[in-house]
């Protein structure tokens, strides 16, 4: 007997399933959990929110669809050139009501300005500062081991501001590390055990790629990274502006280039610094293929790696069941095993940090 065809999912149940993504996250969105139970609503009546995701039905549900719109709608509220929204998103002082805010966004999905049929043609695109956390205790690990200054390159950097991580301030109980004068500060609730911190980590060089990359030091970029932002989570919203208005005084270079072409052509030893690779909820979204090439890449670094040139690979990834991120290291020649170093919630604090191995 043949298996049944899968049903596709229907654009209610799409918005359905986000808002249940909203709803239950560690870092829960109350406002957009109730709108896009209200936009599913809708759709089961074919209205505007249903109509406006209708040419993008076919894509599957890591497109994240409803989050491309929702993306669109917050960025109109940003930008001052729609005040019914912005009278009632929190992120610009409104009162988050979402019953008053909903014909408003059914007004925009009935005739989508230019700027909403931008926002659907992307995938949403967060560059969250609230990682840099967690990095920074896989830095700690790399220069302990290995003693050396560490070079930065980073898959999926978006505006690059994870490869700024230096520009922020990490104060845990054993150590600290960053700018003492940042505003932006991981205190001592954000880690859960020894963080390795300290004057130790040097980064001497840091570049990144993204198929898509983001200028932070522009209107238009610093825009459509708070739009990816839910607009009821004032901490990541407030992190964020910060890590943007220090953006402009350390530059970045970020490269428009595939993760696998970019690895090959840029990741190379150097003698006297620790070459790290890193990157944050990025693996999966690349090509099987190209995960291979980089691995290939990186067991051919490994092989000639010594004590006075290391590679790294720090990695903060889903877990296999995808139930929360988890950060692991490996290092070449001195810890080539991959081992676990912490987990935490996918937008950062509190880090969990893992009990060292035998």
């Amino acid at each position: 007997m043949g298996l049944s065809p899968v049903a596709p999912i229907s654009i209610a149940d799409r918005y359905r399933i986000q808002a249940f993504g909203c709803r239950h996250a560690e870092s829960n969105s109350p406002f957009y959990a109730a709108l896009l139970d209200a936009l599913a609503g809708d759709a089961e009546t074919n209205g505007p929110a249903a109509r406006v995701l209708q040419p993008f039905a076919a894509l599957d549900l890591s497109a994240a669809t409803p989050l491309r719109l929702l993306a669109g709608v917050h960025r109109l509220a940003l930008d001052g050139d729609s005040p019914g929204l912005a009278a009632h998103f929190p992120s610009t002082g409104g009162d988050g009501d979402v019953e008053a805010v909903l014909p408003e966004i059914l007004a925009l999905c009935s005739d989508p300005p230019p700027g909403l049929l931008q926002a659907l043609q992307r995938d949403p695109q967060t560059n969250e500062v609230g990682r840099a956390a967690i990095l920074a205790i896989g830095l700690a690990a790399i220069a302990a081991a290995t003693c050396l200054p560490l070079r930065l390159f980073e898959l999926g950097s978006s505006a690059g501001l994870n490869l700024r991580l230096d520009a922020y301030r990490y104060e845990a109980i054993d150590g600290a590390w960053g700018d003492a004068a940042s505003p932006i500060v991981f205190g001592p609730d954000s880690f859960d055990g020894p963080s390795g911190l300290g004057d130790h980590i040097v980064v001497s060089e840091r570049r990144g790629c993204d198929l898509n990359p983001i200028d932070a030091t522009s209107d238009d970029g610093r825009l459509r990274l708070l739009s990816y932002v839910w607009p009821d989570q004032e901490a990541r919203l407030e992190r964020l502006r910060s890590a943007l208005a220090l953006a402009p005084a350390r530059p970045v270079p970020i490269d428009c280039a595939s993760a696998d072409d970019w690895v090959t052509e840029y990741l190379r030893p150097q003698s006297g610094a620790t070459t790290v690779l890193l990157h944050s909820v990025v693996w999966h979204y690349l090509p099987a293929d190209a995960r291979e090439r980089i691995e290939t890449h990186l067991a051919a670094l490994a092989q000639h790696a010594d004590a006075s040139a290391p590679i790294a690979w720090l990695r903060f990834e889903p877990a296999a069941e995808l139930t929360h991120p988890e950060t692991r290291l490996r290092i070449w020649p001195h810890a080539p095993d991959e081992r676990l170093l912490a987990t935490s919630t996918y937008h950062g604090p509190p880090v969990r940090i893992a009990a060292p191995t035998a």
